[in-house]
C-alpha cells in the first residue's frame, strides 16, 4: 500500500536518501539533547548523589519505582528512565548477593515496575511526553481539555497496573 500510495519502488523504500526525507531531525535532535543532559548529570555524580538521598530516605525500590513514575508526568519519561538508570546500575544476577539487590538485576522488579509507571505516569498529564507535547501542538488540544477527559482514567490505569504488579509480585 505504501508503495502505490507514494510510488516509490521496493527497492528505494530502504535507502538512505528515501528515509531521510520522513525522518523528523527536531525530535531526533530533542531526544539527543535529552540524553545527553543526562549523561552530564551521570558524569558530574548529581544522579548518584540524588540516588544516594532517595535510597536512604526510601528504602523500598517498588516506592522509588512509583514516585519515578508520578514525577514523569511532568518530567519527559525518557529522560527519567535515562536517569534513574544513571542512579541505580543494573547488576548482574551474580552479583546480586543481597536480597535489595535482587530488585536490581536485569529484567528484575524495580526495572519492570520502573518502565510500566514511567510510560503510564507520563500520560497522566498531556505534558508528560514528549508524543503528548507534539499532539497538543497537533490537534490544538489544550492542557485542560486533557485533564478534564483523560487524566482521571490514566491515573486510575496507573493505580490498577501497580496494585496488579505488586499482587504479582
Amino acid at each position: 500500500m505504501y508503495g502505490r500510495i507514494n510510488d516509490i519502488r521496493e527497492s528505494d523504500k530502504l535507502r538512505i536518501p528515501t528515509l531521510s526525507r520522513s525522518v523528523d531531525l527536531p525530535t531526533i535532535f530533542f531526544f539527543f539533547g535529552i540524553l545527553m543532559s543526562v549523561a552530564a548529570l551521570n558524569v558530574g555524580g548529581q544522579l548518584s548523589l540524588f540516588a544516594d538521598v532517595l535510597s536512604s530516605n526510601i528504602k523500598e525500590p517498588y516506592t522509588i519505582s512509583i514516585i519515578s513514575g508520578a514525577i514523569s508526568s511532568v518530567v519527559d519519561n525518557v529522560a527519567l528512565v535515562a536517569a534513574t538508570m544513571g542512579m541505580y546500575p543494573i547488576v548482574e544476577a551474580s552479583a546480586a548477593i543481597t536480597p535489595h539487590m535482587q530488585y536490581f538485576v536485569t529484567d528484575g522488579g524495580f526495572w519492570t515496575l520502573l518502565a510500566y509507571c514511567a510510560v503510564t505516569g507520563g500520560s497522566i498529564f498531556i505534558i508528560g511526553s514528549a508524543t503528548g507535547v507534539a499532539v497538543m501542538g497537533l490537534e490544538k488540544i489544550s492542557f485542560g481539555y486533557f485533564f478534564k477527559r483523560f487524566t482521571p482514567l490514566a491515573v486510575l490505569g496507573y493505580i490498577a497496573g501497580i496494585l496488579l504488579f505488586l499482587a504479582m509480585a
